[in-house]
């Protein structure tokens, strides 16, 4: 029996390689790399872009407080987002220097978040509930638990509100008012 030559190995291997374009186990499939990490790239992306804003400096301490502050405002996934990274006084672990750390030194908030899932699935997992579209949507045919998460992601609740029809009338009410700054509303 002849031995290959390492060359013809490598050729052999990275035919093999090339031929089967399947992702191996870890890997995300075709498309945009970390397309699962909603909410964590959402949300960091708009904490590290509040930071450039305001001239903040990139020193650990600093980006610390600043996301301990700046999930004070968190509401929904975006506050689960924060319960798993340890930015919120009820949390059970704590991870900020795994956002800190690398945010320090400017690394891209999908590569923080690849490197979150890692540590734990979960932060990958959360994502954003469906829009919906208030200027096309019959109000009067939603039920009032949908109703009242309308009024509750906007801030507002309604406690005279008895019936449907009182929840519809306060939501078109106030639908100018949050319409400008959410065209889109979360259900």
């Amino acid at each position: 029996m002849r031995c290959a030559s390492p060359a013809a190995v490598v050729a052999f291997c990275a035919g093999l390689w090339v031929s089967n374009p399947a992702p191996a186990q870890g890997q995300q499939p075709a498309g945009r790399p970390g397309a699962g990490c909603e909410v964590c790239t959402e949300f960091l992306n708009r904490f590290y872009n509040s930071l450039i804003a305001r001239g903040v400096t990139f020193s650990l301490e600093t980006i610390e407080k600043e996301l301990i502050n700046f999930c004070l405002d968190a509401k929904g996934k975006e506050n689960r987002l924060c319960y798993y990274l340890g930015a919120t006084k009820d949390a059970a672990t704590k991870i900020l220097s795994e956002v800190t750390r690398p945010m320090s030194v400017h690394v891209p908030v999908m590569k923080i978040c690849e490197k979150l899932k890692k540590m734990d699935s979960q932060i990958c997992e959360l994502k954003y509930e469906k829009q919906l579209d208030l200027t096309s949507v019959d109000l009067q045919k939603m039920r009032v638990a949908d109703l009242k998460q309308i009024l509750n992601s906007w801030g507002e609740e309604c406690r005279a509100c008895a019936e449907k029809t009182d929840y519809v009338n306060l939501i078109k009410e106030l639908t100018p008012k949050y319409a400008e700054r959410h065209p889109k509303t979360d259900l």
